[in-house]
């Protein structure tokens, strides 16, 4: 069908109006706005239906859409780009692009429905691997990793947050970065999904960082996605679409002992990952892989540019993906409400000797240095938070140290005697140790001081390079 057929008898309109698979894509910044519906039995999407309001090239773009994928096979559909919408209409003019583009969003926001539903159970292969991609250049080295053996590669990118605040450029979760991983998977000939978990992130681990902030922790949220909302929700869409595994762009390894897989540190342990996989089960890891967890970036970056992968050269992120360009003060000012607004407090020593004021203790971490705003004849370090007073406790390095750390919400994948070491945050150094079970938990008898147990930080329990736990910092105690 021309451009035109298209525009004037569009195939699908308000077809599937109360389908409970649909994606939506455009608003108010454009005035244009398309709805598309799916509805996908046996491996195939049986039925698309669609809605339109503003321009005529929407509404056209729409009835493409049913055109290319209605009674295609599901790994088919989810190949489609706004490149072949607009091929479809016989190619879009610059200022008519937009309708394609938002019209192949749309599709693939309803297939996401559509596969965070469960919604297909497509045939088993033991050649078929799903990749995580964020549209960094080490998911897509992943992806490369996985063509290159022969499989037959299909693309997952999660939409976690959403927030106009934040740089979504730079986060690995953000609508924007959904687009351009799609992008990048379509362009390796990858068929793409995406699932919406920004409900379930929102739930389980931005409102408890925020909580724990408030309460005067310092949560790691990475290592509570991993466990409670990424990996679960992967390793359910690689069995609806009959993946063999799904393969991530993490550093790091899978180890066997005797009673089956364990995380394993990557070779190389400047780019080491493996605190971050620290909740992650055994029976998760059956049907993980790591395909970069003996390499270091510089081969991953080759391997990519010798692929002829656009991400390349990308710069890495540093930030938490829901703060991204947004920093911590700011984030926890705009969502945290009153628990984390502005509230005048003290700084004082051990001994309770004002030495300043702050704005509020969660602006604080314990073990920070820099930017107390507090002279001293040493350098000071925060040493401990009082949410229900508001007061920051500063002193010296020695004072900050501790041996004893007690650990709440351990998970061990092993007995407690097979831990022999502790890493008290990422990026630090495993401290030799013993781990001895308690009631309320586990302690940590360590062989040196710590300078930093920051209550709420994850203590990742090694035995050597395997990962045989992990545990919540309660308390420590010098």
């Amino acid at each position: 069908m021309s451009f035109e057929q298209h525009l004037e008898a569009p195939l699908g309109e308000g077809a599937l109006v109360d389908a409970p698979h649909s994606g939506a894509a455009g608003g108010a910044a454009c005035g244009d706005l398309i709805r598309i519906s799916v509805r996908v039995e046996r491996g195939h999407v049986a039925e698309v239906g669609f809605d339109a309001s503003g321009c005529g090239a929407t509404r056209a773009a729409g009835s493409a859409i049913v055109e290319l994928v209605e009674g295609a096979p599901l790994l088919e559909a989810a190949r489609t780009d706004a490149d072949r919408v607009s091929a479809t209409l016989g190619g879009l003019s610059p200022s008519k692009r937009h309708a394609a583009d938002l019209a192949a969003d749309a599709l693939h926001r309803a297939l996401g429905a559509a596969a965070g539903d469960g919604q297909f159970a497509l045939r088993p292969s033991a050649r078929r691997t799903l990749v995580a991609m964020s549209g960094g250049v080490d998911s897509a080295a992943a992806a490369q990793l996985a063509l290159d053996a022969g499989d037959e590669v299909v693309a997952v990118t999660l939409e976690l947050w959403a927030d106009a605040a934040t740089d979504g450029g730079r986060s690995c979760c953000s609508p924007q970065a959904v687009v351009g991983a799609r992008a990048l998977a379509h362009g390796m000939g990858i068929p793409h999904f995406t699932l919406d978990l920004r409900d379930s992130f929102r739930a389980q681990v931005v409102d408890d960082f925020l909580a724990g902030y408030a309460a005067g922790r310092t949560p790691n949220p990475c290592v509570r996605c991993n466990g409670f909302v990424r990996f679960d929700a992967m390793l359910a869409l690689a069995g609806s679409l009959g993946a063999a595994r799904l393969a991530t762009g993490h550093y790091a390894r899978v180890a066997h002992d005797d009673y089956g897989p364990l995380v394993r540190s990557a070779a190389h342990p400047r780019k080491d990952q493996s605190y971050m996989l620290a909740r992650l089960r055994g029976e998760q890891l059956e049907r993980l892989t790591f395909p970069l967890g003996g390499l270091e970036k510089p081969a991953v970056r080759a391997l990519a540019r010798d692929a002829g992968l656009p991400v390349a050269d990308k710069r890495e992120s540093q930030d938490l993906c829901f703060l991204a360009g947004s920093g911590r003060k700011a984030f926890m000012r705009r969502h945290g409400g009153r628990r984390l607004a502005p509230a005048p407090g003290e700084i004082v020593d051990q001994k309770g000797r004002l030495l300043a004021s702050h704005s509020g203790h969660h602006d604080y971490t314990v073990g920070q240095r820099r930017g107390l705003g507090v002279a001293g004849s040493e350098p000071l370090y925060v040493l401990s938070k009082d949410a229900t007073s508001n007061r920051v406790v500063v002193g010296s390095r020695s004072e900050l140290a501790t041996s004893d750390v007690r650990l709440e919400d351990v998970i061990l994948h092993r007995p407690a005697e097979r831990v022999r070491a502790a890493r008290l945050r990422y990026r630090a150094s495993p401290i030799p140790c013993r781990a001895v079970p308690r009631e309320a938990g586990v302690e940590l008898q360590l062989e040196r001081p710590a300078d930093v147990a920051a209550p709420g930080q994850v203590a990742c329990l090694m035995d050597d390079e395997l990962v045989v736990g992990c545990g919540t910092i309660a308390e420590h105690a010098a």
